[in-house]
């Protein structure tokens, strides 16, 4: 019974520690990543802009849906590893920016991605910079010492660079 009290009191410890340490993280944070592919700016946005298409080259989605567009913004739904997630564009230049963001308010967590695309010769850098938001205390301690900041870029610029790869 003794180490039964012990396990809950330090089960316990460990919670609290991980509340009041995500507390005293910002909720918003910034975290950007980038590659260099062998493919022209407009291969790159064509790809990274057709949502319908995510399922076949992005690991973690396992389906997309096109919304009607609101207040002139396009918007589409993804289904995969984190969920289901409502997005809108908030604004595009073609082959050259584009700016998502998270518009489902009811998530632990929200923000935008902003891909830049840089032309190189007959390459084109990629830059992802996600401003986010952890609402929850405990998600801001996973996302910061957990899963870093940066692991969803990653993830993406690998099904990125994988994708190009196969063109």
């Amino acid at each position: 019974m003794r180490y039964l009290v012990i396990s809950a009191a330090v089960l316990g410890a460990i919670v609290l520690i991980v509340v009041l340490v995500g507390w005293s993280l910002p909720v918003q944070h910034r975290a950007t990543g980038e590659a260099t592919l062998p493919a022209s700016p407009q291969s790159v946005y064509q790809l990274i802009t057709d949502v319908d298409r995510f399922p076949q080259w992005r690991s973690s989605v396992k389906s997309t849906e096109r919304l009607p567009d609101s207040a002139g913004k396009k918007r589409f739904r993804e289904v995969g590893s984190d969920g289901t997630i409502l997005y809108e564009v908030d604004s595009a230049v073609p082959d050259q920016r584009l700016v998502t963001r998270i518009a489902d308010r009811s998530l632990p967590f929200g923000g935008s991605w902003t891909f830049e695309l840089i032309p190189r010769g007959d390459s084109t850098t990629i830059r992802i910079t996600e401003d986010g938001k952890v609402y929850n205390p405990v998600f801001r301690f996973v996302s910061r010492f957990v899963f870093g900041h940066t692991a969803t870029i990653e993830k993406y610029l690998a099904d990125v660079r994988t994708a190009v790869g196969k063109k």
